[in-house]
């Protein structure tokens, strides 16, 4: 097990702090920081399953927002702590060790801009593809939160008119949209993600806006093969 001070991919000069034991960050979290709508109007960020602080650094590059940044492992907050502090963000960003389910406990009353969302990707049915060690099985599979439940919170936190933006797999498209309506955070974009030309998209970005009319719009293709840099990727309008 060794902690690594790495470059935050292009985003000179901030590093971050990784385990190579555990997952680094990756091109989700990059995307969900990039996918995120004229950040520069935010007041308050709200980063939930924020792992080791990628998104929120990320971010703390395109606005002057106050970002709360959550996870739940210890390990993993720990890092995000370090990486802080190390990029001299600790004005901007407030790490908390927490369930996503206990953090209103921290915010009582109050209502974020922006929510942003890496989630676990897989629920926890099939127990034979959950990992062995325990802080990859938390990360990626519905062990201590569920989908639904991190819509629900999301649209608990967020301002009307807040926009909530999550990172997932396109095979759990259908849940997404059916828990965002539910909870009135409604779908108003789309983006699909491709590693590579004429194959099914690996990953989907999804912008919801609480208590907006209902207008879906599915934008074109990202196909991210031989991409150098991903800053100011989307939005172009």
């Amino acid at each position: 097990m060794k902690i690594e001070l790495n470059d935050l991919y292009d985003y000179i000069p901030l590093k971050i702090y990784q385990n190579n034991s555990y997952f680094k960050f990756s091109l989700d979290s990059v995307l969900l920081a990039e996918f995120v709508k004229k950040p520069e109007k935010a007041t308050t960020i709200l980063d939930m399953c924020s792992g080791n602080g990628a998104v929120s650094m990320i971010l703390s590059t395109k606005t002057n927002a106050k970002i709360t940044s959550v996870e739940l492992q210890k390990e993993i907050f720990n890092l995000g702590v370090k990486s802080v502090s190390y990029n001299k963000l600790d004005d901007q960003i407030k790490c908390v060790n927490s369930d996503i389910k206990c953090v209103e406990n921290y915010f009582p009353g109050n209502k974020f801009d922006v929510i942003v969302c890496n989630p676990p990707y897989f629920n926890s049915k099939n127990n034979d593809l959950i990992n062995d060690d325990r802080v990859k099985a938390v990360a990626r599979h519905e062990i201590y939160i569920k989908l639904e439940e991190i819509v629900q919170i999301a649209s608990k936190l967020l301002d009307l008119n807040g926009e909530f933006y999550m990172v997932h797999r396109p095979e759990r498209l259908d849940e997404i949209i059916i828990q965002c309506n539910k909870y009135n955070l409604n779908v108003k974009n789309i983006q699909f993600i491709c590693t590579k030309m004429n194959i099914s998209p690996k990953l989907i970005l999804v912008r919801c806006i609480k208590g907006s009319k209902n207008n879906v719009k599915i934008l074109p293709n990202l196909c991210i093969d031989g991409l150098k840099s991903f800053k100011n990727i989307f939005w172009k309008e």
